[in-house]
């Protein structure tokens, strides 16, 4: 009997060497948990179903699996009971000498483990492979079979390889958002077509840099030539690329003077003189920025915006949180062991080129730890909220039950201040740490949502509150990549495009004249029966990725914009009534105003001309409360409370001026009237 049973073992032996080494010889599984061993001679898992760094692995684990009935199938690398390892999934369909890419995952479990969610149907076998990328230490995973859930995203897989694939943005000048990978010497891009689905691949010339994108990229016309450029964030200092002026190649570079350890970097006009200006956050010292000379050069500036000497700065974004029409900066910091490096700053632009930072006033102050903020007006009052990310978890071995460890949602009060309505709010139970977290609305239903780590987009309520929803990804670049209305996502080779539902939408392409050519800084509202959306243009969100310049609204199912209302960094103000949905308005700066049909029927203003008081009579006189007044070429001179429908004229020069006044509900009125 014991000669018998070592003839077995040896028998199987050859079979049991073989199983997870190759797609032939996959071991069959279903629901449960496996373990994972990555023996010499086994095949590594290709082509790749992630983003990211490829380390040339060269071992692999092989699991074959077809399910009874269609499910949302779940891989996860993260079992109780058993240590976390820095895993990479692979999931792919089709016969092994031809696989395709279904999904995959690196790190978004947790703890450098994997996490990936696929449609899964009846009948149809799939091959779940690991490999050897970061780690070749034995691990285990759990299938779980789930109910199935139509998936918001289906992947897509593009040809890019060796570069720095975190970029969406218009490259050409027709406003598609292209996808755009930087590699020394060169960068590659993806032109989104405009007539065909689908891209056109070019490699553009650029000098070489010793600061390659490592760690955030930024996009921007800095020097207004109708082509954009690019900011590379690097561990030892900063890039600006400048695009030729007919798009075709990179001819120049900018770099940074000195060591810069850098984090988020951001386009943004910061002294408001029409030029891009390029900050960058720096990890161990104050923060730094290149200073546009309107030349395309720049002056090297330290300090103001970010003064702490350890520095802690990790995710700046640019936003205007008290609607005083002046752009502010939040910097989500981070540094453990409760250094004060790790404080969270805002800081008020003041409108004469100085910043402060009101951080304790407006509630920011505390040692929060956070690599990114998500910014938008989430309950559609017309004023920015936000959603500061815990990322203190995102690596392990923080103390998840630490309330700085955790993510925290302010609403805005209107008043300079903010109120923490995390509790209630969803993201007291959903507290899966990241590091990138961003504010868009991705099912096109006009709340926006966020898009952290777990594998979960949290949709918005427009309450400030927020249900989990999976999704079959992870975080990246994001952008329209098929021009239907709908945001995708990029990140790698990997593309996650938006599966559209009935909702409708409205896309606007800004061309600045007076402010940057981007718009980078404007704020953009629609105003409707429903209510009032905003957006702010940015370049750079999150912590590393950047994403479309063209600003996204969702409708829901409304089917109608009473106003389109554009305030530009100059302080041009553009108002287009009653435009067509599910479209793309594009939308100059300046070319609204002093329109002959610029008139509202709802309201009149007297007496017109007007000496020191214009009255308003008419249906709305009741409602206004703040009057904006432009002169002809735009210019904001003057804004007021209206009180007892007047409006006090008597300091402005004469002439002709367009006044626009804005009611209790936020809509605004617009009209011509003559000083006398």
């Amino acid at each position: 009997m014991k000669q018998i049973f070592t003839l077995v073992l040896l028998c199987f032996s050859p079979l049991w060497l073989l199983a997870q080494q190759t797609c032939q010889t996959a071991t069959v599984i279903t629901a449960g948990t496996y373990s994972v061993a990555f023996d010499n001679g086994s095949q590594a898992p290709a082509p790749s179903c992630n983003a990211g760094f490829d380390n040339n692995p060269n071992k692999g684990a092989w699991f074959s699996y077809t399910p009874t009935a269609q499910y949302t199938t779940t891989i996860s690398t993260h079992v109780a009971g058993f240590p976390d390892r820095d895993t990479r999934v692979h999931i792919y369909s089709g016969p092994c000498n031809a696989l395709v890419c279904v999904g995959g995952d690196d790190d978004s479990g947790g703890g450098n483990t994997s996490l990936a969610s696929f449609t899964a149907n009846a009948g149809t076998t799939y091959y779940i492979a690991f490999d050897n990328n970061w780690n070749g230490e034995d691990f285990h995973f759990n299938l779980t079979e789930g109910v199935y859930v139509p998936q918001m995203f289906s992947t897509q897989f593009v040809d890019i390889t060796n570069g720095y694939s975190i970029c969406i943005t218009d490259m050409n000048g027709d406003y598609l958002d292209d996808m755009v990978v930087p590699m020394s010497g060169s960068v590659k891009i993806l032109y989104q077509n405009a007539a065909t689905p689908g891209f056109t691949s070019a490699t553009l010339t650029a000098p070489t840099t010793m600061y390659m994108p490592d760690w955030s990229m930024a996009a921007g016309d800095y020097d207004n030539n109708g082509y954009n450029d690019l900011l590379y964030g690097n561990g030892g200092g900063a890039t600006i690329m400048l695009a030729n002026d007919n798009g075709t190649a990179f001819d120049t570079k900018l770099e940074s003077p000195e060591f810069i350890f850098s984090q988020r970097t951001n386009f943004v006009d910061i002294n408001a003189d029409g030029n891009l200006d390029a900050f960058v956050c720096h990890d161990i010292e104050p923060n730094v920025y290149f200073l546009n000379d309107g030349s395309s050069g720049f002056d090297y500036e330290q300090g103001g915006l970010g003064d702490h000497p350890e520095g802690g700065n990790y995710g700046s974004i640019w936003i205007d949180y008290n609607n005083d029409g002046n752009i502010d900066l939040f910097i989500a910091k981070c540094r453990g062991g409760g250094d004060d490096a790790a404080v969270d700053e805002l800081y008020r632009n003041n409108g004469d080129g100085t910043f402060s930072n009101v951080a304790a006033s407006a509630g920011f102050a505390d040692l929060h730890q956070s690599w990114s903020a998500a910014w938008a007006d989430f309950d559609n009052d017309g004023d920015m909220d936000v959603m500061i990310g815990n990322s203190a978890g995102a690596f392990g071995g923080a103390d998840p039950n630490n309330p700085l460890n955790a993510h925290k949602v302010m609403r805005n009060n209107g008043d300079g201040t903010f109120t923490n309505v995390t509790v209630g709010s969803g993201y007291d139970v959903f507290t899966t740490p990241n590091l990138e977290h961003v504010a868009h609305d991705f099912n096109n239903d006009g709340f926006v949502d966020v898009l952290g780590g777990g594998n979960t987009i949290m949709m918005g309520n427009g309450d400030l509150t927020f249900t989990p929803q999976n999704f079959n990804g992870v975080n990246g670049a994001i952008g329209d990549l098929n021009d239907d209305g709908f945001l995708d996502i990029q990140n790698g080779n990997v593309v996650y495009m938006s599966n559209p539902n009935d909702n409708n939408w409205l896309k606007l392409h800004l061309q600045g004249v007076e402010s940057n050519r981007n718009g980078i800084g404007a704020r953009v509202e629609i105003h409707g029966d429903w209510g009032v959306q905003i957006r702010d243009v940015r370049s750079g969100d999150g912590f590393k990725y950047m994403s479309s310049l063209n600003t996204h609204f969702g409708l829901g199912e409304a089917d109608q914009i009473d106003q389109v209302v554009v305030k530009w960094p100059s302080g041009t103000i553009d108002i287009i009534d009653n435009p067509d949905i599910n479209q793309a308005l594009m939308v100059v700066e300046g070319s609204t105003l002093g329109m002959a049909n610029n008139q509202s029927s709802m309201f009149i203003l007297y007496p017109n001309p007007a000496k020191d008081i214009l009255k308003i009579s008419g249906d709305i006189k009741a409602d206004i409360t703040t009057a904006h007044i432009y002169d002809m070429s735009g210019k904001l001179v003057k804004t007021t409370a209206v009180t007892d429908a007047a409006v006090p004229v008597q300091s402005l020069a004469k002439g002709t001026y367009i006044i626009i006044l804005q009611d209790i509900h936020g809509k605004q009125h617009s009209t011509k009237f003559i000083k006398g």
